[in-house]
């Protein structure tokens, strides 16, 4: 990881304004340049809130390095290392106030770098480029942007409009014209809001592409690839079985010799498809872990945490990979099944349980259909990937029994919670209890009966194999780094999709921490979120690095570990929440005030009650209001009323009610403190302004057993 010293920056409020009144937390809203080539430089200018002081930009791949450049504020050269491999990264700023929230910064391979002139706003001024060109490009309001390139009859090119799948908020519209401005092919919406043309040229001429904005809004930037290298839409089947040499047959264009012609289209385009044979390991599945080259950003309209309930990992075609195209396949211990057609209402296509089989809807209207015959009296799990494997369908599936009657409809799955939004389209881990000996019916169908190449999905259905899925984001609903004010401390929100019935304990451990920096081992039990809380000695060093998290889980003595997923909040306004390789985290000032509860670890009967000791430390001698505590977080079979602890306290002693209900086992459980704290971003004012600053306390652990019985 390289730091590089910067210059002075002023404080720039960009785009979105703070939820609420808080101590400063540098937000990054934009990169002016969304891209580079390997082994290239551009020049790239960053624009946020909080930005002050720069000290440094913090990338997450050691091949990206920057420099400022002399007396232009917040532009600095970045460049990418020659063997750096295609994909996308995260670019955040390090400054006086921590580390800022990340943008995604694109590194491709044989590319020309071009910049956008900012005169081809009309077809008359229209920018030539070549083919195998990344166009650099910022859209101005109530514009369009005009790019030429020369063609030959029949030759493939792809164009595509990086945007939205590089956290901007641009939704782009293009088009592709002939020389005589008669548009030959259009697009919108083909990643995410992202368009993509396909197109093969008619005549030897000039093209022309026409990019605008929706609703015509400016100030966005754009990376734009025009490109004759091979393009992979997708690869069918999308599920591997773990260390096995999987057959795959890759679907796209350009895809060179090997590839032959096939029935699938998009956009009235034929998709050309590649056998190709990929080895599968097992990391992924033993560490319960999604590993991508791109970040998986283009699943829908928003950015998602779409991929947080798939164990698998991305995939190119070497040394055909291109930076873009990386597509994702679920990684399964089954062997996969595949689907065979026809299998409609009347021919069913027989399967076997347990099953992971991987289907498409290959026409419009299509319905697929599948029976087998239950084996035990159990509830069993049904599955289904499509948006989490970039499948363009919204699949619902339905359970029928043998005289028709429907047991179970499935549908859309996926937490919200706080900034995350894991929310998705697919039918995902849904009990059904069926009987033994009987025959069981699955329809699995689009919900707007859409069908196609890009339709393609993968059933997996089985007896209960309880695990859990386990994702981290920053507890503010917006766009930030995890930043610990010395003295104090900083959460973070643990999501959990508890998986196919499982109900075991759960426990969060950090690893990595540098000195004077702690995280407690954070205990769930029957929930699906956590708070950890992580927190600065006063003498701890100015620290920036990355927290990764695992956690633990026991299923009747079956005692495993998983990573827990990173994710950041990419916009205030919107529900939309990204994956990322890690929490970037920084220690920088002394803090306002600690809360620490005592003692940290006790034990209480079911329906008794326990009484705590909340000590309050004001670390900032000017701060000498109350501060108002809640809870943060809490299970609800755990009561504790709001209550202040007055400027002339320290301390105070408050009683928390056990339901008699709760189930047995630990709980770690934090409060969160409010106060109203003189604060001003100059350490020389003479007057600063109360500002509302909200902190966790420490954390405590409360061992719940049960009632002794009459």
């Amino acid at each position: 990881m390289r730091l590089i010293v910067l210059v002075w920056c002023g404080w720039l409020l960009f785009g979105i304004a703070a939820v609420r009144a808080e101590l400063p937390s540098p937000r990054l809203d934009r990169l002016s340049v969304l891209g580079l080539n390997q082994g290239s430089e551009v020049e790239l200018e960053v624009a946020g809130g909080d930005l002050e002081t720069l000290i440094g930009l913090l990338f997450d791949h050691p091949g990206l390095s920057a420099t400022p450049i002399e007396g232009k504020d917040r532009w600095y050269k970045v460049r990418a290392a020659a063997d750096m491999p295609p994909g996308t990264y995260d670019v955040r700023t390090l400054g006086r106030f921590g580390v800022s929230s990340a943008r995604l910064l694109a590194v491709s391979r044989g590319l020309k770098d071009v910049a956008d002139n900012g005169k081809n706003r009309s077809l008359a001024e229209a920018q030539v480029i070549e083919i195998n060109s990344a166009i650099n490009g910022t859209i101005d309001g109530n514009a369009e942007d005009f790019y030429k390139l020369i063609g030959t009859p029949g030759q493939r090119i792809w164009i595509d409009c990086q945007s939205q799948r590089l956290d901007t908020d641009m939704d782009g519209q293009m088009s592709l014209l002939d020389s005589q401005g008669r548009t030959i092919a259009t697009s919108a919406d083909h990643y995410g809001t992202d368009p993509f043309i396909d197109v093969t040229l008619p005549v030897e001429g000039e093209y022309t592409i026409m990019l605008h904005d929706l609703s015509y809004r400016g100030g966005q930037p754009y990376r734009l690839v025009v490109s004759n290298q091979p393009h992979v839409e997708l690869v069918y089947p999308a599920a591997v079985q773990a260390g096995t040499t999987a057959k795959l047959t890759a679907f796209g264009s350009n895809l060179g010799s090997g590839s032959q012609p096939t029935p699938w289209t998009v956009n009235d385009q034929r998709l050309d498809g590649l056998p190709f044979e990929v080895a599968i390991g097992t990391e992924e599945r033993d560490a319960g872990a999604y590993r991508f080259t791109s970040h998986p950003t283009h699943h829908s309209v928003l950015p998602t945490a779409a991929t947080a309930t798939l164990l698998g990992r991305q995939i190119t075609l070497d040394p055909l990979a291109n930076t873009f195209n990386a597509v994702p396949v679920l990684i399964t211990d089954q062997t996969v099944t595949l689907e065979a057609e026809p299998n409609d209402k009347d021919h069913p296509q027989a399967i076997t349980l347990p099953v992971v089989l991987a289907g498409r809807f290959d026409t419009v209207q299509d319905a697929d259909w599948y029976e087998f015959v239950a084996e035990v009296d159990e509830s069993h799990y049904f599955d289904v990937y499509c948006e989490r494997i970039a499948g363009r369908a919204d699949p619902y599936l339905v359970v029928m029994d043998e005289s028709g009657n429907r047991v179970s409809e499935l549908d859309d799955y996926g937490h919200r919670m706080n900034a995350f939004d894991g929310h998705l389209r697919d039918p995902s881990a849904t009990a059904v209890r069926l009987a033994k000996g009987k025959k069981y019916r699955l329809l699995v169908q689009d919900r707007y009966r859409r069908g196609g190449g890009r339709y393609h999905y993968v059933l997996e259905a089985r007896l209960p194999k309880p695990d859990f899925f386990a994702a981290v984001i920053h507890s503010k609903n917006q766009p930030c780094g995890l930043n610990l004010w010395k003295g104090t401390t900083a959460s973070l929100d643990i999501v959990v999709h508890q998986w196919e019935g499982y109900a075991g304990p759960m426990v969060v451990t950090a690893d990595g921490l540098p000195p004077g920096v702690h995280a407690e081992p954070l205990h769930i039990t029957s929930n699906n979120r956590g708070t950890l809380v992580v927190w600065a000695d006063e003498g701890a060093a100015d620290w920036n690095g990355n927290v990764r998290l695992t956690m633990e889980g026991d299923n009747n003595g079956e005692k495993f570990r998983r990573e827990v997923r990173p994710y950041t909040r990419v916009n205030a306004n919107q529900a939309s929440s990204r994956p990322c390789r890690a929490i970037a985290a920084s220690i920088r000032e002394t803090g306002p005030y600690a809360v620490v509860v005592e003692p940290s670890t006790l034990t209480i009967e079911a329906g008794k009650e326990v009484a705590i000791q909340v000590i309050v430390k004001r670390l900032w001698p000017e701060f000498k209001d109350k501060i108002s505590l809640q809870t943060l977080g809490w299970p609800g079979n755990f009561q504790l009323g709001n209550f202040d602890v007055n400027g002339d306290q320290t301390e105070a002693t408050v009683t928390i009610k056990v339901q008699p209900n709760t189930r047995e086992g630990n709980y770690t459980l934090c409060l969160e403190g409010q106060g109203q704290v003189p604060f001003d971003k100059d350490p020389l004012a003479k007057e600063r302004k109360n500002t509302l600053v909200s902190l966790p306390s420490r954390p405590f652990t409360i061992t719940v057993v049960p009632a002794p019985k009459p």
